[in-house]
């Protein structure tokens, strides 16, 4: 029989594509999600019945046990950005991976990997990064051998930073950003997935790899990047960092009085926290070199998924070619 792998957070932004390619290896797959209905557009991703969506909440030992019966590997995709009700910070990032981290050791499960992020500090002031850091402690705690993978900020068709910026550059002339001069090493999702797909599998040594791409920029120059794909002109406007912290405060103290009615998808004060530290790969770190996986550089893949945002969409690059033609 085919070895098994269960995917936690798989139906998410990085875990499809972790899904995808363990299918395409031949393993079962399953993708354990909190809501298992909307994770159905998975199971073509293989054969019949290779690849199945399963109720699972991680702040639950009962749950995560369940989800991982009979697993070969198991893959921690679930993270948050922004805390909502029960699902805060520590709940999701640092006891729920240190749950499923924990139960894979008593199940005898051979493989594990784990998504953290570039930055994560159990020290750090970001209560995100200081999640991501304990997460990783608690991994390691009770599995040793597991294969911790630090991304930079990620990139692909359905990402939320690109897209969403993409989004705002269509109907606003300006685009404020905080940390204007923030670097950032963005890194395809696929690639990604790839350096998973080879952890869940025992190809990569056990150990800690920060995940970059080939290109380095700031935050305004990826901005600058974005634009220049969607063929718009907009102003990018640097905010000081104070008023970040003012602005996502304001909408975090919103998000708390609603009860979770407003979601803070704007701003948050712990985000303007992250946004002043570079987030890049520390020099010396293993990365994709020695997993032997070439990263694939954003210009080959930004306009693939930014061109619908483009004033004529996908009719852009015909119309820049009947420029060219000759009037009869």
């Amino acid at each position: 029989m085919s070895k098994l792998v269960t995917i936690y957070g798989g139906s998410g932004f990085v875990g499809r594509y972790i899904a995808r390619r363990m299918a395409k290896e031949g393993w079962r797959v399953r993708v354990a999600v909190r809501r298992p209905n909307e994770a159905m557009f998975v199971r073509p991703y293989g054969a019949v019945g290779q690849v199945e969506p399963v109720l699972c909440n991680i702040r639950d030992d009962a749950s995560v046990a369940r989800a991982m019966m009979g697993a070969d590997a198991v893959v921690n995709c679930v993270g948050i950005l922004n805390t909502a009700g029960k699902n805060n910070f520590d709940s999701i990032q640092s006891r729920g991976a240190a749950r499923i981290a924990r139960l894979a050791a008593a199940e005898g499960v051979e493989a594990f990997v784990h998504i953290s992020s570039i930055g994560a500090d159990r020290s750090s002031d970001s209560e995100y990064q200081r999640t991501k850091g304990k997460g990783e402690s608690a991994v390691l705690e009770s599995f040793p051998n597991a294969v911790i993978l630090r991304p930079s900020i990620i990139f692909g068709a359905e990402d939320g930073f690109f897209n969403r910026f993409a989004a705002m550059a269509r109907i606003s002339p300006v685009l404020p950003v905080f940390g204007a001069n923030t670097r950032f090493q963005p890194v395809h999702v696929d690639d990604v997935a790839r350096a998973a797909v080879m952890g869940a599998m025992g190809e990569a040594k056990p150990g800690i790899y920060e995940l970059g791409g080939p290109d380095v920029d700031t935050f305004r120059g990826l901005m600058h990047r974005m634009l220049t794909v969607i063929q718009r002109r907009r102003l990018v406007l640097g905010l000081p960092f104070f008023v970040g912290s003012i602005m996502g405060g304001v909408l975090d103290i919103l998000q708390g009085v609603t009860l979770g009615l407003f979601n803070n998808g704007l701003v948050t004060r712990d985000q303007v926290k992250n946004l002043k530290r570079d987030n890049v790969v520390s020099p010396g770190a293993a990365g994709f070199e020695a997993l032997g996986i070439t990263p694939t550089a954003m210009d080959a893949v930004l306009p693939e998924y930014l061109w619908r945002y483009r004033a004529s969409g996908q009719y852009a690059a015909i119309k820049d070619s009947a420029k060219n033609l000759r009037k009869a």
